[in-house]
């Protein structure tokens, strides 16, 4: 039996469009229903990244550190973080070291009775703003050698005007793209109105394959507290 021997199957922006308005029953006809479904599409990865931790938009940064300055407002395209750390002599075979800082919520950053406290960071504290998100250090730092390493969830890229352009999905994320498009044009399209339930269940079907393909599956220990 021949088989092609490739496995670079993918769906350009206009071939997903065009799968999810026949799923959702109906035709794109126009310019219209073409921006109209971007649109979706953008709103659709927003949500995605609201729910949860998609592994593939887990990216490394850094940050370089100044002395007695407490706040760092990272790149927009930065959405949170998921682990931080204080590094020490960074780039050194023989002492770079890394500190791993805990992660407090705004209740517990006020609480600090001195904020401006300098030390070797312990902990951190995320503002997020519209436009991005700033990291609060405490203590404030003491020396410029340090560095603020963290691993954070990257914002999806944006659809864009090109629809020969592919999406900032892995190839495994396409039935749940398409599955949740043709339910969101269902939402738009009163004559695709009546397949929205069943289009939605399909789509959290789609998720949860997906979701759980994309799972950590790195072994976790459990151990009572002393």
């Amino acid at each position: 039996m021949a088989v092609s021997g490739t496995y670079a199957f993918n769906l350009d922006i206009s071939d997903a469009i065009e799968e999810a308005f026949e799923r959702a029953g109906l035709e794109l006809r126009s310019g219209y229903d073409y921006r109209t479904a971007r649109r979706s599409i953008n709103l659709l990865m927003l949500e995605w990244q609201n729910r949860g931790l998609n592994l593939w938009t887990v990216k490394e940064g850094t940050q370089a550190i100044t002395a007695g300055t407490s706040a760092y407002a990272l790149d927009a395209e930065v959405f949170d973080i998921i682990e931080a750390f204080i590094r020490t002599n960074a780039g050194s075979t023989a002492s770079q070291q890394d500190q791993t800082l805990t992660r407090i919520s705004i209740s517990q950053y006020a609480h600090l009775s001195n904020k401006l406290t300098q030390s070797k960071p312990l902990q951190y504290q995320i503002d997020k703003a519209p436009s991005q998100i700033t990291v609060n250090l405490w203590p404030v730092p003491d020396s410029p050698s340090y560095s603020l390493v963290y691993y954070y969830l990257e914002r999806i890229d944006d659809v864009g005007g090109v629809a020969s352009n592919n999406m900032d999905v892995p190839a495994r994320f396409l039935p749940c793209l398409v599955s949740g498009l043709a339910y969101q044009l269902s939402l738009k399209f009163p004559t695709s109105t009546p397949r929205a339930p069943t289009l939605k269940a399909d789509y959290e079907e789609q998720w949860n394959l997906a979701a759980d393909a994309d799972r950590e599956k790195a072994s976790i220990y459990i151990a009572p507290g002393f």
